[in-house]
């Protein structure tokens, strides 16, 4: 049996999602089984548009590893997770049932020297064609994007019970395998050890940058986004903006269905209608859709939505959940969704994406509670 399905059918890992943001550090690379009750379970929440499936599985296999190898410190969650969104945005496009099986399988190029995914330098077949349905040549495999020879060296660790069964494509015994090529008995909390851990893992300084500003994200994320403090409604509207993030501003875009191209034109010059993406309050249509909540489009008329929350009772009035505000002279000319920690999620303007940033210190005008 799959040590982390092991580990969740007797429940025996407390999963702790939520950090105190004060304590994390710039790169915080936290252990999600300190000070937890061993006799107890947690829900495992989604951060950051993860699928859910996906999210259980990150979060058990950097647990598991308290016990399987306990030099290691400091394996996280996020870690796992910014190679899974690196490599295959976290099996985007793919089904992942119940018992982490995921469908069609996730097959990356060929590595035949020819140049595809950068490779200049023929790998023969190692598995038969078993994972990789090639039996010339080898592709890497799985949501984590691993070898076939790399994944069968962690086979017997990740079924020690039955080897033979290990599947890369299998959430649960990848995302260990991944866990354990990366820990090595390292100390990932040294940040110096994390990258080269990384670039074990991919040696590519593009590569080790990009999944640690997801390992950055991710974490801000986790020690933000509420989870059993926060009602289901909210946790889903605050997931669905989350769901966005890298989605292009378009003037006069976006909808309770998603985004959308939008309309001419900006103040500075955007025409929308060449963009598919969200302005700010297409993207809280979007996200209070999923709670069944229709909004205005406009910001100002959303300003009107709602229990309002006056400016002068500060940010810290404000819930996760709750519409945030900006306005002059002029009346509201902004809205972000507020996830806790002084963060919104917001599309901020033509030319920039949907991104989780600090609620702006100038022209605050308030809030917007629509869920308890």
């Amino acid at each position: 049996m799959n040590p982390v399905r092991r580990f969740r059918r007797l429940g025996c890992l407390g999963v702790l999602l939520l950090c105190v943001a004060g304590l994390l550090p710039a790169l915080a690379v936290i252990s999600m089984v300190d000070g937890a009750d061993p006799g107890a379970t947690a829900p495992v929440a989604s951060v950051g548009g993860i699928p859910a499936r996906m999210m259980d599985a990150y979060v058990r296999a950097a647990a598991a590893m308290a016990q399987l190898d306990p030099q290691c410190k400091g394996m996280s969650w996020q870690l796992l997770a910014g190679i899974g969104k690196v490599e295959s945005d976290h099996a985007a496009g793919h089904r992942i049932d119940a018992e982490g099986v995921i469908t069609p399988p996730i097959v990356g190029p060929v590595l035949d020297g020819s140049g595809a995914g950068g490779n200049r330098t023929p790998v023969y077949d190692t598995d038969g064609g078993r994972w990789d349905g090639n039996t010339t040549f080898d592709a890497a495999v799985g949501p984590v994007q691993f070898l076939p020879s790399t994944f069968r060296s962690y086979a017997a660790r990740v079924r020690p019970d039955d080897a033979g069964a290990a599947n890369p494509n299998d959430a649960d015994d990848e995302t260990l395998a991944a866990a354990l090529f990366l820990c090595a008995g390292d100390d990932l909390t040294d940040i110096e050890v994390l990258k080269t851990a990384i670039l074990r893992y991919n040696y590519s300084s593009a590569y080790l940058d990009e999944v640690l500003r997801w390992v950055r994200q991710y974490t801000e994320l986790g020690a933000t986004v509420p989870t059993g403090d926060a009602s289901e409604q909210v946790q889903k509207v605050i997931a669905a903006a989350a769901s966005q993030f890298g989605v292009p501003y378009s003037w006069g875009g976006g909808g309770p269905s998603g985004p959308t191209t939008g309309i001419c034109c900006s103040e500075g010059g955007q025409d929308g209608r060449t963009v598919t993406g969200f302005d700010c309050s297409g993207l809280m249509q979007f996200a209070f859709a999923t709670a069944g909540i229709t909004l205005p489009r406009v910001a100002a008329a959303q300003a009107g939505a709602g229990q309002r929350i006056p400016a002068s009772a500060g940010v810290s009035a404000l819930k996760p959940g709750d519409m945030v505000f900006f306005g002059n002279a002029g009346g509201i000319y902004h809205v972000g969704l507020y996830i806790g920690g002084g963060q919104m999620i917001n599309a901020p303007k033509p030319g920039d994406v949907v991104k989780q940033a600090a609620v702006w210190p100038y022209d605050y005008a308030g809030g917007a509670r629509m869920l308890p």
